[in-house]
């Protein structure tokens, strides 16, 4: 199997670069490295997801796939009095998020290695946000949302950004077969932000 970014250990030779960008208004610095999901920039379904995701300001968020970071570090900048943790398979992506938190001023994080949910049994959150790894297929995808809903509190919301034409008709069925509520917040070029809400 080719390696891609849901490796655990991308063996991809590093490529550091870094990425000057704002989010939410703020100006924000990330390094990004070969063997992470979209490395090149900030994807386009990241941003239109930070966009539109709604954290109250002492929420527990849980950022699932995060990736260099992007979401996660956005979610804490709106958590100030909250805590975010970002979970990610590839271990290259959390030592980038763990970089990118501390170069962006952002204290109230936790980054750790993950097999989707494994590493936070036990924990509840207000928010969990997810750019699932769409390449990793249907079912990783689906059990990262039946762990989210084990993972949330009551009245808590799981916030997902998929493509239309990457299954974002299936992944709401199976929300909805999970959730008691379901919605489009928005759509932006192709992509779908859905909540849903225990």
């Amino acid at each position: 199997m080719s390696q891609h970014y849901y490796s655990q250990q991308p063996e991809a030779k590093h490529d550091r670069r870094d990425l000057t960008t704002v989010l939410r208004g703020k100006s924000l610095r990330f390094t990004s490295d070969t063997g992470v999901f979209s490395k090149g920039d900030i994807d386009y379904g990241s941003r239109v997801l930070i966009e539109m995701m709604e954290i109250p300001q002492d929420a527990k968020v849980l950022d699932v796939g995060c990736g260099y970071g992007p979401i996660g570090i956005s979610a804490a900048l709106l958590a100030t009095k909250g805590h975010v943790t970002m979970v990610d398979i590839n271990s290259r992506a959390v030592e980038l998020s763990r970089e990118n938190a501390g170069r962006n001023g952002v204290g109230n994080v936790t980054v750790m290695e993950s097999d989707m949910l494994a590493a936070v049994q036990g924990q509840v959150f207000d928010v969990i946000l997810t750019n699932p790894p769409i390449r990793a297929g249907k079912t990783v995808v689906h059990q990262i949302f039946e762990q989210a809903y084990e993972h949330l509190r009551e009245g808590g919301s799981l916030w997902v950004v998929i493509q239309k034409k990457q299954g974002a008709p299936s992944a709401a069925a199976k929300l909805e077969s999970l959730f008691s509520q379901v919605e489009e917040v928005g759509k932006d070029k192709g992509y779908r932000i859905l909540r849903a809400q225990k």
